[in-house]
C-alpha cells in the first residue's frame, strides 16, 4: 500500500519478543515490496521507534501520538503498530482526514480497526480461547501436565476463533488488488514459505543466517538485534 516506500513501526519496549515481532514485520514487508511491487529492497525504508512500554504512561514512555506524527511528517505513509493501544491508527486517520495519504495497521485486538476504519489496512490479533479451553478441559479431566505450547495459526481458516491462535482481519482501507496479493501471501505461508532463511544479517552487519540456512525457533525467539535494513534501536539505552 505504501506510496513512499517508507514504513514506520511503532514499538513498545525493547526485548526479544518485540525485536522478533518487528523483524518479522520487516521481512514480510520486504517480501511483499519486492514480489508484488517489483521494488528494490534497498529502496524500502523500515524505521522502528520504541515508546518504552506496551501503552503510553505519561512521564515514563515516549508519547505514541508524537511518534506517529513524527512518522507521518517525515514521509512514512504506513504505520504498523506493536503497542496495545491505537494511537498509530487514530493519528493516521487525522492526517488522512486532512488530505494526506496515510494508512495504519493496529495490533492485538480484533476490533481495533473500528477506531479508524477509513485508513485501517487490517489488524493481526491473538486468540487464546482454543488454548484456554484445551487447558481447562484437561484440568477437568485430570490429565493436565505442565507443558510449553507453540500455538500456530489455523492456516486452513485463519479467522476461525474455535481453532486459530493468531488471526488477521482485513481493513476497509485495503485495496482489492492488495487484498488479493495478501491472500496469495498467506497461502504461501500456509504452504511452507519461510522468510527466516539466509542470507540474513543482524543490524550491525553480523551474519545471523548464512546463505540458505534456516533459522531455528530458538534463534528467532531470542533474536539479539534488529535486522540489517531496519532503522531503530536494537537495545534499550
Amino acid at each position: 500500500t505504501t506510496q513512499t516506500g517508507q514504513i514506520g513501526y511503532l514499538g513498545p519496549l525493547i526485548n526479544d519478543e518485540t525485536r522478533r515481532l518487528a523483524a518479522s514485520a520487516y521481512l514480510g514487508a520486504k517480501k511483499c515490496w519486492t514480489q508484488y511491487r517489483n521494488g528494490d529492497p534497498n529502496d524500502l525504508k523500515f524505521k522502528v521507534t520504541w515508546i518504552g512500554f506496551w501503552f503510553n504512561i505519561p512521564g515514563f514512555t515516549a508519547d505514541p501520538t508524537q511518534v506517529a506524527n513524527d512518522f507521518i511528517n517525515t514521509g512514512y505513509d504506513v504505520i504498523i503498530s506493536g503497542i496495545d493501544t491505537t494511537e498509530g491508527l487514530t493519528e493516521a486517520k487525522k492526517a488522512a482526514d486532512g488530505g494526506q495519504a496515510v494508512w495504519a495497521i493496529p495490533y492485538d485486538f480484533i476490533g481495533s480497526c473500528e477506531e479508524g476504519a477509513s485508513v485501517c489496512l487490517g489488524v493481526p490479533y491473538f486468540n487464546w480461547g482454543p488454548a484456554y479451553l484445551e487447558t481447562i478441559q484437561s484440568a477437568v479431566d485430570g490429565t493436565w501436565t505442565s507443558n510449553f505450547q507453540w500455538n500456530s495459526p489455523d492456516w486452513a481458516d485463519l479467522n476461525n476463533l474455535d481453532t486459530t491462535a493468531v488471526g488477521f482481519v482485513k481493513g476497509a482501507a485495503l485495496s482489492a488488488d492488495a487484498a488479493t496479493n495478501l491472500d496469495e501471501f498467506i497461502a504461501a505461508l500456509a504452504g511452507g514459505l519461510n522468510l527466516w532463511v539466509g542470507p540474513i544479517n543482524l543490524q550491525d552487519g553480523t551474519v545471523f543466517l548464512a546463505d540458505g540456512a534456516v533459522a531455528t525457533d530458538q534463534q528467532i525467539w531470542y533474536l539479539p538485534q534488529l535486522l540489517e535494513g531496519m532503522e531503530g534501536q536494537s537495545v534499550s539505552e
